[in-house]
Formats: C-alpha cells, sequence, structure tokens
C-alpha cells in the first residue's frame, strides 16, 4: 500500500518495420558536490517535474552499488507493462507520438506543435492516455488533421481505434468508480478483455478457493481475465505468457542481483522472486513475501513486481511497479521507535477489543532514499510505502514500511507555491503550519505506514476487503490509516517517545493541514463538475466530512465566509480528536465485518460528491499561482564504468537535463513489449 504527497506537502503507435527509430540519446551530465542542485526540471500542463538526489550512496560498497544497479534496470525493464496496463492502445499510441517527436521537421514555433508536445509530455507523465490522477482520458489541444499532417510527414502509422480514441468519447475513465454501473465495462484499464463485466469478475473468483483459507492466496493479481469462446479465462503474466518478453528480461537482471545480494536471506528471496516470474504462481508470490518481509538486514532494498491494485475498479489485479532503496541510517534510527511501540497503539487505539491485534509482528519501519523507481511508481511517486497487502502476513509475519526520505525532501525544497498564505483560516494557523507543518507530515506518513496499515484484524470467517467492500476497498483501507495517524498525531505519547518537542503543536498543524485539504486544497485537482474518483482524494474528503458534520452540534469545526472566500477553522482539536478516534472505530468495524453497505454509504455520502459553488471559489482563488498541483520526478541515471574485461569497476550517479530526454532514452533502452 502507497501514500501518495498529501497536497499540503506538495504545496511546497506503429513504425514502419524498416524504419529505424531516431530517437536522440541526451547524454547524462553528472553533478558534482560542490555544486548547488537544482530540483526544477521543466513544468508544463498541471505537472511539474523534479529531480531527487541519492544521499549515501557514495558509502556503499561496489558490490552493494552493482546490486542498486541490477535492480533498477530489472524495475525500468518492466516498464512498458505498466503502460499497457493502463490502456490497451497505449504503446501503439507512444510510439507513434514519438516518432513524430523526433522524425518531425516542420514548423515547431506554432500553437499546434506546442499543443502536441504538450499532450506527449503528459501522456508520458502519465504511462498513457489517461491523467495519472483524476484517471480522466487526456484531451489534445490540437486537431485529428494536424495529428495526420504530422503522421504523414514523418512516415508514421497510427491508424483506427488507437488514432480514433485520441479525439472521441470512447474509453474515457481509466478506473470508473462510480456507484451502480458496471465498474469493469465502464474501465479503459487493460486488465480485462472486453465484454467481461464486475458480475464475471466476481463470479469467476467466488469459485476459486484458496489450499489453506487461511492463507487465502491473491487471486487475480497477476493475470487479465478475458472471455474465449465464451469461457472466461486468466492469462497470467509470466515467462513464456502475457508481457513474457519483458518478464524475461526482468528475470535477466534480477538473476544478476541475486549474485550480489548482501546476504542469504535477501538472496533467497530474489530466487522466490524469479521463480515467480518465471511460473507465475501466487502461492510462490506469498513465499517470497513472507521471505522479503522477513529480510530486514543489509542497507539495499527494493520494491518489484505486480503489486498496488488501486487501478482495478474491483481490487484483484496488481499494476507493475519498482522502487529500489538505500536505508537512510540516521532518519531510521529516529523513527524506528514507532514500530518499536506499536503493540502500545494497537492496544491504546479506540477499536472495538475483538478487532485489536493482540500481538502486533514484525513492523519494520525505514526511512529510505530511493535510487530509482519504474511502473506504477515513476515519475508520479508514492512518499511512503508498507508491505505485503496480504492480511494475513502481515498479522503472521509482518510487513515492511518504508518513507521515502528523498522524494520528500525534494518536494521541499523545490519552492514554495504561495498557497498556504491564500486558504489558511488566520495568522496562528499559518505559523503553526510553517514551523511544524513538515515535521507533522512526515510522523504521519510514518504513522499510516507503520502503525495504520498493520493495525487490526478481520474477524473470523470474513473474507478479503477487495472481496467483501469491492470498489470501496482501497479507499477504506487508506482512510483507515490516515485516521490512525491523525488519532495519535495529537497525543503526548509523541512526546514522550522523543519524537517531537510540543505534540500539540504538532497535533494542531497535522489536523489544519489535514482538514483545509480533506475539505478545500484538493479541490483544484479536479476539473468543476468531476466527482471525486481517486481513491486517497475520496478518502481524505470522506474523513474531513464526516467529522465535520459529527462536528457541527459543538462548532467543532467552523466554516467561515470572510470577503466571499471560504476557510475551515477548528475550534475544539480535543473533541476533533475524539471524532477521529470514533470513525476511526467505525472504519475498523467495516473492514473487520466486510460491512459493504456501510462503506458504500460512508463513501457516496461523504467521499465522492462536490460542493459546486465551493469548488468554483476554490478554481478562482487558486488561478494567481503558477506552481502545478501536481509533481513527479525524473530518475538519476546510473552509469556503470567497466575494465577490459567487461567487469563493473565503478558506478556514477548522474541527472538528466530534461524530461524529455529520459522519456525517449527510456523507449530507446527499454521498450521490451511490442505493438
Amino acid at each position: 500500500m502507497k501514500q501518495l504527497l498529501s497536497f499540503a506537502l506538495a504545496c511546497t503507435v506503429l513504425v514502419s518495420c524498416n524504419q529505424e527509430k531516431k530517437t536522440a540519446v541526451e547524454a547524462p551530465v553528472a553533478v558534482k558536490k560542490e555544486q548547488t542542485f537544482d530540483y526544477n526540471v521543466e513544468q508544463f500542463a498541471d505537472i511539474k517535474i523534479l529531480r531527487y538526489q541519492i544521499p549515501g550512496w557514495e558509502h556503499l560498497t561496489l558490490k552493494e552499488q552493482k546490486l542498486v544497479y541490477y535492480l533498477t534496470q530489472a524495475g525500468l525493464a518492466g516498464r512498458d507493462i505498466m503502460w499497457d496496463q493502463n490502456y490497451r492502445h497505449n504503446l501503439e499510441i507512444r510510439a507513434a507520438l514519438e516518432a513524430i517527436y523526433t522524425n518531425y521537421n516542420g514548423d515547431k514555433t506554432t500553437a499546434d506543435w506546442q499543443a502536441f508536445e504538450m499532450y506527449l509530455k503528459r501522456v508520458w507523465f502519465s504511462n498513457g492516455i489517461h491523467h495519472h490522477y483524476s484517471n480522466d482520458k487526456l484531451k489534445p489541444e490540437f486537431s485529428e488533421d494536424y495529428l495526420k499532417l504530422l503522421l504523414a510527414e514523418t512516415n508514421t502509422t497510427l491508424k483506427g481505434e488507437a488514432f480514433a480514441v485520441i479525439f472521441n468519447d470512447k474509453d474515457a475513465k481509466k478506473v470508473n468508480q462510480a456507484k451502480g454501473v458496471d465498474n469493469v465495462a465502464l474501465s479503459a484499464v487493460n486488465f480485462y478483455g472486453p465484454n467481461v463485466t464486475n458480475a464475471d469478475v466476481e463470479n469467476f473468483y467466488k469459485n476459486k478457493k484458496s489450499p489453506n483459507p487461511e492463507k487465502p492466496l491473491s487471486y487475480g493479481l497477476n493475470s487479465k481475465l478475458v472471455k474465449e469462446n465464451g469461457q472466461l479465462k486468466e492469462m497470467v503474466y509470466k515467462s513464456g505468457g502475457l508481457y513474457g518478453t519483458a518478464i524475461d528480461e526482468i528475470i535477466k537482471w534480477l538473476e544478476l542481483a541475486q549474485g550480489v545480494a548482501e546476504n542469504k536471506a535477501q538472496g533467497d528471496a530474489l530466487n522466490l522472486l524469479i521463480a515467480y516470474y518465471k511460473i507465475g504462481d501466487l502461492q510462490t508470490w506469498d513465499d517470497y513475501n513472507v521471505a522479503w518481509t522477513a529480510a530486514t538486514a543489509g542497507n539495499v532494498d527494493y520494491i518489484n513486481s505486480f503489486i498496488e491494485v488501486y487501478n482495478d475498479p474491483l481490487g484483484y489485479r496488481g499494476s507493475y511497479e519498482s522502487i529500489v532503496q538505500i536505508n537512510d541510517f540516521d532518519m531510521s534510527q529516529k523513527m524506528k521507535v514507532l514500530s518499536d511501540n506499536a503493540q502500545w497503539f494497537e492496544d491504546n487505539s479506540p477499536l472495538i477489543d475483538a478487532h485489536k491485534k493482540k500481538n502486533v509482528v514484525g513492523v519494520t519501519y525505514k526511512v529510505v532514499n530511493v535510487a530509482g523507481e519504474a511502473g506504477d511508481a515513476s515519475p508520479s511517486t508514492p512518499i511512503g510505502v508498507n508491505l505485503p497487502n496480504a492480511n494475513w502476513i502481515r498479522a503472521a509475519v509482518g510487513s515492511k514500511s518504508v518513507s521515502l526520505g528523498n522524494i520528500i525532501h525534494a518536494y521541499n525544497n523545490a519552492g514554495s507555491t504561495g498557497r498556504l498564505k491564500e486558504f489558511v483560516n488566520d495568522e496562528e494557523e499559518e505559523l503553526l503550519e510553517e514551523k511544524y507543518g513538515q515535521l507533522a507530515d512526515k510522523l504521519h506518513t510514518a504513522l499510516h505506514e507503520v502503525i495504520g496499515h498493520a493495525s487490526g484484524q478481520l474477524n473470523p470467517g470474513v473474507g478479503e476487503t477487495k472481496e467483501t467492500l469491492k470498489n470501496y476497498a482501497s479507499t477504506l483501507e487508506e482512510g483507515r490509516a490516515d485516521l490512525v495517524g491523525l488519532y495519535y498525531l495529537y497525543n503526548p505519547k509523541l512526546q514522550e517517545l522523543g519524537l517531537v518537542d510540543d505534540w500539540k503543536s504538532v497535533g494542531k498543524a497535522a489536523y489544519d493541514g489535514y482538514i483545509r485539504n480533506g475539505l478545500m486544497t484538493q479541490l483544484i485537482r479536479l476539473n468543476l463538475g468531476d466527482d471525486v474518483e481517486e481513491a486517497h482524494m475520496r478518502n481524505r474528503q470522506w474523513v474531513s466530512a464526516w467529522v465535520f458534520e459529527k462536528g457541527q452540534a459543538d462548532n467543532v469545526i467552523e466554516k467561515i465566509s470572510r470577503d466571499g472566500k471560504t476557510y475551515y477553522n477548528i475550534n475544539d482539536y480535543d473533541k476533533l480528536h475524539d471524532l477521529f478516534g470514533e470513525l476511526l472505530r467505525e472504519t475498523q468495524r467495516i473492514k473487520s465485518e466486510g460491512d459493504y453497505k456501510a462503506v458504500e454509504a460512508l463513501v457516496e455520502n461523504y467521499g465522492v460528491k462536490v460542493d459546486q459553488a465551493l469548488h468554483a471559489e476554490i478554481l478562482e482563488r487558486n488561478k494567481q499561482f503558477t506552481s502545478a498541483p501536481y509533481s513527479g520526478f525524473v530518475n538519476p541515471v546510473l552509469v556503470p564504468e567497466t575494465n577490459a574485461e567487461g567487469e563493473i569497476t565503478a558506478i556514477q550517479v548522474t541527472q538528466p537535463e530534461t524530461f524529455v530526454g529520459q522519456m525517449l532514452d527510456y523507449s530507446k533502452e527499454y521498450s521490451f513489449l511490442t505493438k
């Protein structure tokens, strides 16, 4: 499970077979230590592209650097899988757009060409033609005729549905989470074949029985469900199966990584991941996750495979992603105190006693520095990750929670947006955010991942949440973990543990920022008239809207109108803390009991619809700011140096100069799927 950047923190084709792809490879530029690091690359549309550094790289041994290099190459080898998972025509469209970009010799000063460039950059950022966050199809600001002209002048082919879908209304939503519709049929995401419906999926997996009911397999995680001659069939992602050519390349690099593993436990886990990719067996996937979770020693760790299920409207199928990370030893030691006290947090939570874990095991929390990302983690990246996702493994073995320290650092140092002053209610709120906001965000991420996702247990006999809570499972789980963090952010225990110097001020800053974001500022990410679709945005809204409504009798949160502008002011932080606890208790009950009707009412009543007058006001107030609401990253480039025998003797960290350059390089070097 991943923690996305909160807005408060953010404010801060087909080419002819005989035609060679003429992609200009951009030479990376090494960043010298004495230089002031420039975190900003460029900004376009609603996107800001940043860079990040890899602190601690020079302290790794050559063997450890090789491990990082091999793991990043394995991650990039699967990059195109994510593109194809997102939409069936993405790779074809990308190839055509890139061929035009690199071969067009016409006038590049026109508004049409600038619109074409903008569209291509947005497609790159989203790993496809649907917006990475809203799931809406990206709309080009150039005409069909102009694209036909570009195709003709560059001798590039893009025909049929792949061409038409850029401009028509078909496949308008990558993931459709609307109530009362066939979510599978109306989602453009490429996890299901034509004519597969919600009922098909639910009935197919209803008949799947795990060999051990107490250790349910993650059915559907690594396959595409299609209909052949009227019969449902899974196409498994594996060597020799679906995405096999890319997976074989992933395996090649993972085998090299296994050869330089830091220890036996790490090597054994990599061996199981390789076996999983070769045979696609879900029991092997669970065996791997158990081994990976237990492998906590060493300086290097990684995430690689089909993991998060947010892109599946029914929560079965995993999106490909990879994150390679190096321990931040100083910060990990400081934050280890949370995992060491996980049982205290569980015992003192407001949950019903039957829903509390009697023994919270193996919660490993580290602050890490990212060395490379791919797939669903790039260019838009999480700031925290807690894995594995299987509830039984969390309960029996534990989990790993990481905070991506250098990513958060890059966000915080990329420049102020100026939005804070516009949306805070008063000077006190502004000062609290400026002094304690970053610490509050960091602690909320840690509490969300370490304590939140590890907390609570299902009632005996209750199925996995993707089966019981269906399309609401992801937003319920993210909201539940947020609530754990919110409940404990305003608690003297944090000061007792030495994590803060003033727990009340940190808690107040956290509560101010969450309510401000959940009820107002995250709305700048939506077009006027849109419903809230993305799971994390939904959870922030339903949490905030619920406590606002329930606290109205005591004026816990006051809605203020001043000079035609809306603000929210928290009048009673103690009562708001209690309301967060009350909602946490209820969300855990919903999960533990598998109460679909209750989660449907919670999300639909509080998390989906937007006050249109307020939304219009927020958008108008936001027009004065030029900083984009979304940020993402280019990756550092690891460049190996070799001797005459071809052995790696050193690996240099370099930085790409441009987003365009890295995207074209990736398409040249890591296109292992053909369309």
